[in-house]
């Protein structure tokens, strides 16, 4: 078990809808980091682009959503540091807002958000269902949450 983990707080511009675009910008971060790292956070729907508003709701969208974070998992298979990235998944017919932990090549864990706000453009409990309260990850011999 490690004593230390290296987090880089990643704070990007997004183009909303523009999933590859914003995929590529965060995997340019991870390769131009210029000292190592365990881990990079970068923030919520990242992937996607917030608020998200009515975009979510278009099925290519959330497809697409799976396909650009099956790429950014696939990026971690070299060893290097993870990434916790947000995005959208559909299971069981609803809607999440999600933040994945890509470590390995894969997608090592899922937390779905469970307070979601309804004020302003805030409209997320009309676009996701509410996840469950969120428990510690395992990440690299430490408990993460």
């Amino acid at each position: 078990m490690t004593d230390r983990l290296v987090i880089v707080l990643a704070q990007l511009n997004q183009a909303m809808g523009d999933l590859a675009g914003n995929a590529d910008a965060m995997l340019a971060v991870r390769a131009g980091l210029d000292a190592p790292a365990d881990l990079i956070v970068y923030p919520e729907l990242q992937l996607i682009g917030y608020p998200p508003e009515d975009l979510v709701l278009k099925p290519a969208l959330v497809e697409r959503a799976a396909i650009e974070l099956a790429r950014l998992a696939a990026a971690t298979a070299d060893g290097g540091p993870a990434m916790i990235v947000g995005s959208v998944a559909k299971e069981d017919g609803r809607l999440y807002n999600i933040l994945a932990l890509l470590d390995g090549g894969a997608v090592a864990a899922v937390t779905r958000k469970h307070e979601l706000p309804n004020y302003g453009t805030f409209d997320e409990k009309r676009l996701f269902a509410s996840g469950p309260l969120p428990e510690p990850v395992e990440f690299r011999g430490v408990r993460l949450g």
